[in-house]
C-alpha cells in the first residue's frame, strides 16, 4: 500500500502521534526495495547521513516551520551540500560544500532530504531512459517511460517515497513526468525559484520546479522554495499580485483557450485523444467556456529551442567534459549537445529576432483567455518505443511543452483522469509570466472538475481548504465627472488602458455638487441618505496602473466605495464634505452631464 504523504496527511499523522519523522524516513527506506526495478535513486542518503536531518527537528517548532519532518526528493543536477551531483553522468560529478538555495530555503522550513533522484543525463531528454543509472520506469506500469528528465523526482512522489521533490525544466521536464505519474507539476515563471546550486541544462531558459500531490501543496512548497537571489543573475522579484496570499480555488467565470482541433498531435495514441475530449467535455459540463486559439505561433516556438541556436547553452553548461572526454556521455545525449559548439552569433540573433515576433502573436493570444489548456502530452510511450526511436520520440513529447520558457510563460501541470487502459493523463494550465498563483487556483478548481488521485495511491484528491479567490488583472472605478467618456480628463483612464464596462447609476443616497474653481470642472459626490441616484460609469483600469492613477486625483476628491443601484459596492470617486463649501448643488439635475448640458 503506498502511504498517503501529503502535506495535510503527514502532518495529522505526527499531530496525533501516529507516526514520526525517523519512523517515515525508515519506512520510506524499507519500501524502496520495493521499487529497484523503477531505478528512482542516484544517491539515497545513509542512515547516517539523514541523522543531522532528523536531530535538528528537535530544535524547531512544527508550528512554525511549515515543512517539519516531510520529506522531499532532489534531482540530481541540484546540490545538496555533501552529497555527490552527478547530472547522471559519473564523470561529471562533485560533491558541493553548499546546497542549492532553494533546497536551504526548504531545509530551514524543516524538510528532510531522503535522497539524489535520477534523471536524462544533463537534463537533456522528456523520457527518462537516458541514463547510465537505468531507465527510471513509470510509477504505474513499469513497461512505460516516467518521462524526463526529472524522472527519477516524480516517480519517488508518486509512489511515496517522498511527499514532494525538485526537479527542473528546461522544455517540460517539470511537467511530462508529472502528466506520465498523476502529479502537479509547477514550471513557475523562470527566476521565480533560484537557480542558484543548479546544474542549468539552459541557463537563460531553465527553471527548478516542484512535484505535488495536491495543489494545495503545490502552492505551500512554492510559498517556502520561492525568493529573490542575489547570487543568480537570472533571479526575479515576485510582483504583489502573485504573491502567496493570493492563492485559492478560482472563482468566477472561467474562460481558457483550447488548441484548433486541426492541431492536435496524439502520435497514433487513440487513449489519450480519448481521454483529453472526455477531460474537455467535462470542463465544458462544469460551465467552463472553451475558446479555439491557433497554435501556430507555440509549435514554431518549440522547435526553434532544439532546432535553434539554443543548444549552445547545453554545450556550455557539459564544457570542458564534452571536449575533453566525449566517451562519458551517452549516445544519444552526446549527439544532442555536441552540434551546440557550432552554433553562431548570427544564427543566434536571427532566432531571437524570430521569437520577439513569435511572444507577440503568443501574448495577443493569451491577453483572450484566463489561460490556455492544453494535453501535457500527446502520447505516454513504452520504454521500448522510445529505445527504437529515441530522437523522434522525445521531439513528440515535446510537442506542447518545449515552446514555454522561451516565451517566458508559467505553466501548471495537474492531473485529468485515466485512460482506459489505466495510465495516467495529464493536461496543463499556461499563462503568463507571473501568473503562478492564478494557475494553481485554476488547477485547484479543476481537481474538484476532474476527480483524481493523489500519484499512484487510492486516495482521492481532498477538496481545497482555502479561501476561493476571484483572480482579476483590473480594478473597477466608478466615475460621476470629469473622466466620464468624452469629457476632459478621461484620457488619463484612456492613457492607462482602461476599458469602460458600463453606464448606470448609484443607489439613492447620494448628492452630487458642482465644486468651486476649474478648468477643469468637477463635481463632487457625497453619501447623504436623504440623496438621490446619480449617474455614473464603470470602467475597468489595469491594476498596475491604478496606482498612478488615484495618486493623481486632487483634493478635495479621492478614491472610496460607492454603491451602485444593484447593490454593488465599488472603488469610485467620493468627495470630502469639507469640499462641497462654495459649491453649487446639482443633485436634482440626476448627473454631471445634464448639469452640462444646461450651460
Amino acid at each position: 500500500m503506498i502511504p498517503n504523504l501529503s502535506l495535510t496527511a503527514l502532518r495529522d499523522a505526527y499531530r496525533n502521534g501516529d507516526t514520526t519523522p525517523a519512523q517515515v524516513v525508515a519506512d520510506i527506506a524499507r519500501r524502496t526495495a520495493d521499487y529497484e526495478q523503477h531505478n528512482i535513486w542516484i544517491h539515497r542518503l545513509s542512515d547516517a547521513e539523514l541523522a543531522p536531518y532528523l536531530a535538528r527537528l528537535d530544535d524547531m517548532d512544527p508550528a512554525t516551520h511549515p515543512l517539519w519532518g516531510v520529506p522531499f526528493a532532489i534531482k540530481d543536477n541540484i546540490d545538496l551540500a555533501g552529497i555527490p551531483t552527478t547530472a547522471a553522468c559519473p564523470a561529471f560529478a562533485y560533491t558541493p560544500d553548499k546546497s542549492a538555495q532553494v533546497v536551504e530555503q526548504l531545509l530551514a522550513a524543516g524538510a528532510i532530504p531522503i535522497g539524489k533522484t535520477n534523471l536524462d543525463q544533463f537534463a537533456t531528454g522528456l523520457v527518462g531512459s537516458r541514463s547510465p543509472y537505468g531507465a527510471c520506469a513509470n510509477a504505474f506500469n513499469p513497461d512505460y517511460i516516467s518521462g524526463g528528465s526529472s524522472a527519477g523526482s516524480a516517480v519517488a512522489v508518486a509512489l511515496g517515497l517522498a511527499s514532494f521533490s525538485l526537479g527542473t525544466d528546461t522544455a517540460g521536464s517539470g511537467r511530462v513526468p508529472a502528466a506520465f505519474n498523476n502529479l502537479v507539476g509547477v514550471k513557475p515563471t523562470r527566476g521565480l525559484l533560484s537557480a542558484s546550486g543548479m546544474l542549468p541544462a539552459c541557463q537563460s531558459l531553465d527553471c527548478m520546479t516542484i512535484f505535488a500531490l495536491n495543489c494545495d501543496d503545490a502552492a505551500e512548497l512554492l510559498a517556502s522554495a520561492e525568493g529573490e537571489d542575489a547570487g543568480d543573475p537570472y533571479s526575479r522579484r515576485n510582483p504583489f499580485s502573485n504573491r502567496a496570499r493570493h492563492y485559492g480555488p478560482w472563482q468566477g467565470p472561467l474562460r481558457v483557450g483550447v488548441i484548433d482541433e486541426q492541431q492536435l498531435k496524439f502520435f497514433g495514441d487513440g487513449h489519450y485523444a480519448e481521454a483529453y475530449a472526455l477531460a474537455l467535455q467535462r470542463l465544458s459540463d462544469a460551465g467552463i467556456e472553451m475558446v479555439t486559439i491557433d497554435y501556430t505561433a507555440f509549435d514554431e516556438t518549440a522547435r526553434l529551442l532544439y532546432e535553434g541556436p539554443w543548444v549552445a547553452e547545453r554545450y556550455i553548461a557539459t564544457y570542458p567534459l564534452i571536449v575533453e572526454q566525449p566517451d562519458a556521455f551517452l549516445p544519444v545525449t552526446y549527439g544532442i549537445i555536441e552540434p551546440g559548439g557550432r552554433a553562431n552569433a548570427v544564427d543566434l540573433f536571427k532566432a531571437q529576432y524570430r521569437l520577439e515576433a513569435l511572444k507577440k502573436q503568443a501574448y495577443a493570444i493569451m491577453d483572450t483567455v484566463d489561460c490556455l489548456l492544453t494535453p501535457t502530452a500527446g502520447r505516454l510511450f513504452t520504454l521500448a518505443e522510445v529505445a527504437e526511436e529515441p530522437v523522434k520520440r522525445n521531439s513528440e513529447l515535446g510537442y506542447y511543452t518545449n515552446y514555454m520558457n522561451l516565451l517566458d510563460l508559467s505553466a501548471l501541470a495537474i492531473p485529468a483522469g485515466f485512460t482506459g487502459t489505466d495510465l495516467p493523463f495529464g493536461i496543463t494550465l499556461v499563462g503568463k509570466t507571473f501568473e503562478d498563483r492564478k494557475l494553481l487556483g485554476i488547477g485547484a478548481y479543476l481537481q474538484q472538475v476532474l476527480p483524481s488521485l493523489q500519484g499512484a495511491s487510492h486516495d482521492p484528491c481532498p477538496p481545497s481548504t482555502m479561501a476561493p479567490q476571484r483572480q482579476t488583472s483590473t480594478i473597477p472605478v466608478v466615475v460621476c465627472g470629469a473622466h466620464l467618456e468624452g469629457l476632459p480628463l478621461n484620457w488619463q483612464l484612456r492613457e492607462r488602458g482602461a476599458q469602460l464596462l458600463e453606464r448606470t447609476t448609484t443607489s439613492d443616497g447620494y448628492r452630487l455638487y458642482a465644486l468651486a474653481g476649474g478648468p477643469p470642472y468637477r463635481p463632487g459626490l457625497v453619501r447623504d441618505e436623504a440623496g438621490s441616484a446619480i449617474e455614473v460609469e464603470v470602467w475597468s483600469v489595469p491594476a498596475e496602473n491604478f496606482g498612478s492613477f488615484v495618486a493623481g486625483i486632487p483634493s478635495p476628491l479621492g478614491i472610496g466605495k460607492v454603491r451602485l443601484a444593484d447593490g454593488r459596492e465599488l472603488p469610485g470617486f467620493i468627495c470630502e464634505p469639507a469640499g462641497i463649501e462654495g459649491a453649487v448643488e446639482i443633485t436634482q439635475l440626476g448627473g454631471w452631464r445634464a448639469y452640462l448640458d444646461q450651460g
